[in-house]
């Protein structure tokens, strides 16, 4: 279980550095987050209340969008605020219980979301390739489905992860050079062996990434050849233009992800990688709920009845 050397009686903590080596940079930092993240609960809040308030909406690929804002808004919330906090105070302290919850949280949502986007290319799959079948093969009822196994695979995943970072030792308080609570943080944090953590980290990432993008690329190989064969230009723009939203969300998503684990572990590289982390875990949920309404007619319809009625 998760534990401190012996001779401490208290608590070991984590002093996450975050922007404190640009001093400058942290008003500004500060005003341009606390924006991003306000444009991020008004886009997915609002997002949720048009898919609700518009009959029109009530359909499998708005149903999975729904959850996708729901997420988004879940996992910016778990990292922001504590962002926000350490960008205007000088006790960036926090102890270890606390970064494995939030560790823990946010872990549950990315994998939720991961799911979430394969799910979503399934979908549209179903819905390009056969049509005919989409009403039946996309049921409420398999939609719900769907969503509990994103739901519940996000869960499992937070679970056997945080249980690997709970049977680490941690000898001493740790300055660490991040503003948020990864799982490197905690790795190299900690004094004891740590080679069954990272085995299981490995499984877990490697697994969901790999499983997910080969869902997701199948499903798009299959639209791309059924788009194709279709004779009408105007049907092939319009069947590609219900996919084109979901393609630039899963390749900002994923893009940045391997943007990240591709930059070389250099002190020349640490603050690439922490604009990286940003772009990845502040600026992306604010991004999916632009994107998906800005090429959506009837989303912008309703948010317009909405201001108008007001």
């Amino acid at each position: 279980m998760l534990s401190t050397d012996n001779n401490q009686s208290t608590e070991v903590m984590f002093i996450l550095l975050g922007f404190s080596e640009h001093p400058e940079l942290e008003v500004p930092l500060f005003l341009l987050f606390l924006t991003i993240y306000a444009v991020t609960v008004l886009g997915n809040v609002g997002m949720i209340v048009i898919i609700k308030v518009n009959p029109k909406l009530h359909t499998p690929m708005y149903f999975f969008l729904k959850h996708l804002s729901f997420v988004d808004f879940c996992y910016s919330t778990i990292v922001t605020p504590k962002l926000l906090e350490n960008l205007v105070v000088e006790d960036r302290s926090i102890s270890i219980s606390c970064c494995i919850t939030q560790f823990s949280i946010g872990v549950t949502f990315v994998m939720t979301e991961m799911v979430l986007l394969a799910v979503m290319a399934y979908d549209r799959f179903v819905a390009i390739c056969y049509p005919l079948l989409y009403t039946v093969s996309m049921s409420p009822k398999c939609c719900v489905l769907l969503v509990t196994v994103a739901y519940a695979w996000g869960i499992i995943s937070s679970i056997v992860l945080t249980y690997s970072l709970l049977i680490l030792s941690f000898c001493e308080t740790k300055i660490i050079d991040n503003f948020v609570c990864e799982y490197s943080v905690f790795l190299s944090a900690s004094c004891s062996d740590k080679h069954f953590s990272e085995i299981i980290l490995f499984i877990f990432v490697n697994l969901n990434a790999f499983c997910t993008l080969i869902i997701i690329l199948t499903s798009y190989i299959f639209i791309f050849v059924t788009l194709f064969k279709m004779h009408s230009t105007r049907g092939r723009y319009k069947a590609f233009s219900t996919c084109a939203s979901h393609l630039t969300a899963v390749t900002i998503f994923y893009g940045t992800i391997f943007f990240l684990y591709c930059i070389p572990n250099s002190k020349n590289s640490s603050l690439v990688v922490k604009v990286g982390s940003v772009f990845y875990i502040v600026v992306i949920p604010m991004l999916n709920p632009l994107i998906y309404s800005l090429r959506n007619k009837e989303v912008k319809e309703t948010f317009g009845k909405i201001l108008y009625s007001k």
